[in-house]
């Protein structure tokens, strides 16, 4: 190696477009419904598609598995697809969708904090406390949905804008 990094380009797009969706969400918290829950089908695929290939990445450059990222991927496509087809059982199931998704995802990038010390240790404590405010989130989602609906614009752009800055942290540190 030449010591140069590079930019995973994936994970930057990924990352900005997670960011503009906080922004839409912040900007229209009285947006509907159905919005939010398109927005999430699409990111969901979008992540569902992520999560396998940086499985597929972790497996190549380290010899482990990495099982989580494959099965949440799959479950992510398929939750994506189904939303974009069902639109009502969206809107009715979105705080728990969201809560689950949230603390699923965190907890899957939890598993893989010791690799992501190699990137350093301002990456690993970075990682680990967008991961912990990422649980918190989906708890305050899951355990009240009807404050939740209430505020789910904003806490859906909260934790969207942290993702997003994971994202693009993690491709510029490639």
């Amino acid at each position: 190696m030449n010591g140069k990094k590079s930019i995973n380009w994936g994970g930057l797009i990924l990352g900005i477009l997670f960011i503009l969706i906080s922004l839409l969400s912040f900007g229209n918290p009285g947006g509907s419904l159905s919005a939010v829950v398109i927005l999430f089908a699409i990111l969901a695929v979008i992540n569902g598609i992520f999560s396998i290939i940086i499985r597929n990445q972790i497996k190549n450059m380290t010899g482990f598995r990495a099982t989580a990222f494959l099965v949440l991927g799959i479950v992510e496509l398929i939750l994506g697809i189904v939303l974009m087809f069902n639109l009502s059982a969206g809107i009715i199931a979105i705080t728990y969708i969201f809560a689950i998704w949230f603390i699923a995802d965190s907890i899957r990038n939890l598993f893989v904090l010791d690799h992501v010390r190699t990137f350093g240790s301002g990456h690993y404590w970075l990682t680990l406390f967008l991961n912990l405010i990422g649980i918190l989130v989906g708890f305050m989602l899951f355990f009240d949905p009807i404050v939740s609906a209430l505020t789910i614009s904003f806490l859906v752009g909260f934790y969207f804008m942290l993702i997003g800055i994971f994202y693009i942290i993690n491709s510029l540190d490639h």
